[in-house]
């Protein structure tokens, strides 16, 4: 019955806004709505759950590709962006029952870790029927491109509409990157989405993305032509990436910049100043397994960016889990205090993907509760390991 009384007690407890209580307990109901938070342990009468470490929210993770599940450790780690895109388009003829299967089980692990949603890249219906039957709230990215061939926007685009109507629930259509999409195609894009929709972009992940559209040069030139596409009508615009990806995106949606490797002060400005309702997407082990490579987070913190966390697939990672993002992202740059990468991880995320009910723990909320390794030492919080799992 969703009357019955749960009550969680921890030494830290982290509300998703910033927030941190020590030695508080949550009440809920059964399925988990939060009733009260309460800051004194002792006074409470019946049965408490003591749950070691700290509870935060549900973890948000905005940025995946469940469909490539079946592709896990079938990709050298530290070759970088190109050639770890080539090898990706390299694989081909997977049986269809092990893709369903690697599916099933990577929904299940983010489960398991304390996700609650997912914002997740399809270029296929293959998650469909999973997202469908989930016990996760998915935002699917319907992931359009045409290699910048004006050309093949409208067939590319009729293409990718099939996918879209294939999957059901909260979704829209994406631009991949800027390095893929068309003026034309972005048109048509835009023309789907609605305003207060999400769209979500890779962007600036490797140096040659800003080499093509400042110079025209870098390995993307190379690596289109390789593809047998005519690179002869594109002219560099003599700005970064970020640019015409902003210039050609409609400005009345949240639109989610994922990855963000070689951003600098100057485009996260310029993105702010285009369109006040921009995410950050950071995928810090990807970067790692791919280009190892972080981005610099003292400028997004410097620009008040509203970041948030994603796992990216499991061809670029070793695992679905957003506390392990969280714990490199600590360890590797110790000056992002554990909070601030709990709201990442939480509030900011939910607000990313339009999913007010979750990412904060307060009353009247539903956001799911997780337990994380995370302790107070010299007054100082520190995420311990990336250990992470769900309380309700």
């Amino acid at each position: 019955m969703s009357d019955q009384l749960r009550k969680f007690a921890t030494p830290l407890l982290f509300t998703g806004d910033g927030q941190v209580l020590k030695d508080a307990v949550i009440i809920t109901d059964s399925i988990g709505n939060i009733l009260a938070i309460e800051e004194n342990v002792s006074t409470l009468a019946g049965d408490v759950q003591k749950i070691d470490g700290a509870i935060t929210p549900g973890h948000i993770n905005t940025h995946c590709h469940l469909e490539l599940s079946h592709m896990k450790g079938k990709v050298d780690t530290g070759t970088q962006l190109l050639p770890f895109l080539k090898a990706v388009v390299s694989f081909r003829d997977i049986d269809q029952e092990q893709i369903h299967q690697a599916i099933e089980a990577a929904d299940a692990e983010m489960y398991q870790n304390g996700i609650v949603a997912v914002g997740d890249i399809s270029n296929k219906a293959d998650t469909a029927p999973t997202k469908k039957n989930s016990s996760i709230r998915y935002y699917t990215f319907v992931e359009m491109f045409d290699f910048l061939q004006d050309g093949l926007a409208a067939k590319t685009f009729d293409q990718y509409m099939d996918v879209y109507e294939a999957h059901s629930g909260y979704k829209s259509v994406a631009p991949h990157a800027p390095y893929t999409v068309s003026r034309s195609l972005f048109q048509k894009i835009n023309g789907v989405n609605t305003p207060g929709s999400t769209v979500s972009i890779h962007n600036q992940e490797t140096p040659h993305e800003n080499a093509l559209f400042v110079h025209g040069t870098g390995g993307f030139m190379e690596f289109f032509t390789g593809f047998g596409f005519d690179m002869s009508a594109f002219r560099p615009t003599g700005k970064t990436a970020i640019h015409y990806a902003l210039e050609n995106m409609r400005h009345d949606t949240r639109i989610l910049m994922v990855h963000n490797t070689t951003s600098t002060a100057e485009d996260i400005d310029a993105a702010h100043h285009l369109n006040q309702e921009v995410f950050w997407a950071s995928c810090p082990n990807a970067n790692l397994y791919i280009e190892n490579r972080l981005p610099d987070y003292t400028q997004f913190l410097s620009a008040g960016a509203k970041m948030t966390l994603g796992t990216d697939s499991l061809t670029s990672n070793w695992q679905l889990s957003i506390a392990e993002e969280m714990f490199t992202i600590s360890k590797y740059c110790s000056y992002v205090a554990a909070a601030e990468l709990i709201t990442w991880a939480t509030a900011n995320g939910a607000k990313a993907l339009g999913f007010d009910d979750l990412g904060v723990i307060a009353v009247g909320k539903k956001p799911g509760l997780v337990q994380m390794d995370i302790s107070e030492i010299s007054g100082q919080l520190k995420i311990n390991s990336g250990i992470s799992k769900r309380i309700i």
